[in-house]
């Protein structure tokens, strides 16, 4: 059998930049700042203009920059907050952590990300703010959720985890709502080795709030609390990982993207129902829908070809978060259990569509 193609390995990807890597965490660790010091503002600065906004807080999590950032757009108990049901349960827990509760609405079929209208239909007398995912990289119908915030009163925050550098039109997700949180998780399309994360903003007065909250509630150098904070810091060794990477984002989003043509090519005529396509997404997941997706990801893993199931059940069905589950949510649950995330990392994926489409190829007509 050929060598295994694992659905992400992102070990690979240090190793691609692994001497500009090296080179960046050398000036962490001669010091003279191991937190919050040049590096974590040399890539704020330069991730607040990858994101097109004026501001870039780090933090220690994209679950934190999700929290903090409501926190600091005034969400909190007795406050509802709108997000889709199908994504990583990162996103309604941060809804938990600030006291308020999270309201689950259905997803569109087409691009699997929440839909504005059913998001319209949710709003009630406590719904205070929407967290739109951008799922797998791909937009959020961002014109139409702005314009219902705007009716409504309502703060956004975007869930940008996974859609680092991509677009709607000509213009950076991310920038359209009050605030948007990211992650860099390592299997990001920008990620360290461990957690982290940002919040970036066009509010400078936002910002400003944001820096004191991961700060102990610390204004400027003074270690007085004017309020609640919490220690959640992106630390120097990150900043520098994401700082040798950041200037390849760009690249790796465009390998993602000819990987997922390919994909596309390979697989037309299976009747596999293939991603939502656009010039703006980035592809952080590559994920199919086929009915049997379980006999699938079996059949692939004994062929050696590692695959991924993004996201099973949809959060309103997990315990922690059953108060949200408010109306029956078909959309999502036929997705949450057909969903079927191929390998798209570039150093995973690049070269090896072809092997990984031939043998979906056979695994379905073995199938059937």
């Amino acid at each position: 059998m050929p060598g295994m193609i694992p659905q992400a390995a992102p070990p690979l990807r240090i190793a691609r930049f692994r001497e500009e890597i090296d080179a960046m965490v050398a000036r962490v660790l001669s010091g003279p700042s191991y937190i919050l010091g040049e590096l974590v503002s040399a890539f704020e600065a330069a991730f607040a203009e990858t994101a097109g906004v004026a501001h870039c807080v780090g933090v220690a999590s994209g679950t934190d920059a999700l929290a903090l950032a409501l926190r600091a757009l005034g969400i909190g108990p007795g406050d509802e907050v709108l997000l889709p049901a199908l994504t990583f349960a990162g996103t309604a827990q941060a809804i938990l952590h600030c006291g308020a509760s999270p309201v689950f609405v259905e997803v569109d079929q087409a691009t699997r990300c929440i839909d504005p209208a059913a998001a319209e239909g949710a709003i009630g007398p406590r719904t205070a703010a929407v967290v739109p995912v951008h799922l797998f990289g791909h937009p959020a119908a961002m014109p139409a959720l702005m314009a219902l915030a705007d009716r409504h009163r309502l703060a956004v925050v975007e869930d940008c985890a996974q859609s680092h550098s991509a677009a709607l039109g000509d213009r950076a997700l991310g920038s359209f709502g009050h605030a948007a949180a990211y992650s860099f998780y390592p299997t990001k399309n920008l990620g360290g080795i461990g957690d982290g994360g940002a919040v970036v903003t066009a509010d400078p007065a936002l910002a400003e709030r944001l820096r004191r909250l991961r700060h102990y509630g610390f204004a400027g150098g003074e270690r007085v609390s004017g309020g609640i904070g919490f220690n959640s810091r992106l630390d120097e060794i990150q900043a520098a990982m994401l700082l040798a990477l950041l200037p390849h984002l760009a690249e790796g989003n465009a390998e993602r993207r000819a990987s997922a043509a390919r994909y596309r090519e390979l697989l037309d005529g299976t009747g596999i129902g293939l991603p939502p396509e656009g010039a703006g997404s980035v592809y952080h997941q590559f994920a199919i829908t086929v009915p049997d997706r379980d006999g699938l990801k079996r059949r692939l893993d004994a062929a050696g070809i590692g695959t991924a199931v993004h996201y099973a059940p949809g959060l309103h069905r997990h315990p922690a978060f059953a108060e949200g589950a408010r109306t029956p949510l078909p959309v999502t649950d036929a997705l949450a259990g057909s969903l079927l995330s191929l390998p798209i990392q570039p150093e995973v994926a690049t070269g090896h569509e072809a092997r990984i489409a031939g043998t979906i190829r056979e695994c379905l007509r073995c199938a059937g």
